[in-house]
């Protein structure tokens, strides 16, 4: 590096340190809002709930209901594109309208409202509906819960704030699963019991939310 080169770095790398300590200070005493943690808990929990399902469904769908491989993967592939497609008008829908709470409200209870459908289902097409449904919920809420979250953050906790709530819904999504599975050796020939047992997880939503 030539002499010149060395003294145009020596302002940036000022600045950048400058920048690194402005940002630090910022950071002192703040804190993730509890809204924040309270919506990572949540879908913590929602998540839980609806994977020790969606874990089993084809399970179920092949057995008790003697659904086909074919009609097995319409159903899985209906409702997450029920899911992707909501969460594009439900993002928008938010900007435009701003009743992000509302939306987070009506996703949370789709999902909730569902759940007992799968116990109950004697059909492949309860399951499709119930299935549907549910995604279109995850749908739903998904954007403008991520936009409380930016809207009641400080801006130099934003990355931490959606860490925590990202966390909590990926661990959501692995305990959903194990549980499942470890309920499958106590109720193999069972499985509306382990939809049954998949409901308490999620019974707080219907309280308070």
């Amino acid at each position: 590096m030539t002499e010149e080169q060395k003294n145009d770095a020596a302002p940036q790398s000022a600045q950048g340190d400058l920048h690194r300590e402005n940002e630090a200070q910022e950071r002192k005493g703040l804190k993730v809002p509890r809204t924040v943690w309270a919506l990572g808990f949540v879908s913590l929990l929602m998540d839980i709930s609806s994977e020790m399902i969606h874990a089993l469904l084809p399970l179920f769908m092949a057995g008790p209901l003697g659904a086909s491989a074919v009609l097995i993967g319409l159903v899985e592939g209906a409702g997450e594109g029920a899911a992707l497609i909501t969460k594009v008008f439900s993002g928008a829908a938010a900007d435009r309208f701003g009743h992000r709470k509302l939306l987070v409200f009506l996703g949370y209870a789709l999902g909730v409202l569902s759940k007992p459908v799968f116990a109950l289902a004697d059909s492949v097409a309860l399951v499709f509906a119930a299935r549907v449904s549910d995604r279109i919920g995850k749908g739903l809420r998904g954007a403008p819960r991520d936009a409380i979250v930016a809207a009641v953050t400080p801006k130099p906790l934003w990355g931490e704030a959606y860490g925590i709530r990202q966390s909590l819904d990926a661990a959501g999504a692995f305990v959903g699963p194990a549980l499942a599975s470890l309920f499958l050796f106590f109720w193999t020939d069972n499985l509306r019991s382990i939809f049954w047992l998949a409901l308490i997880p999620g019974a707080p939503h219907s309280h308070g939310r």
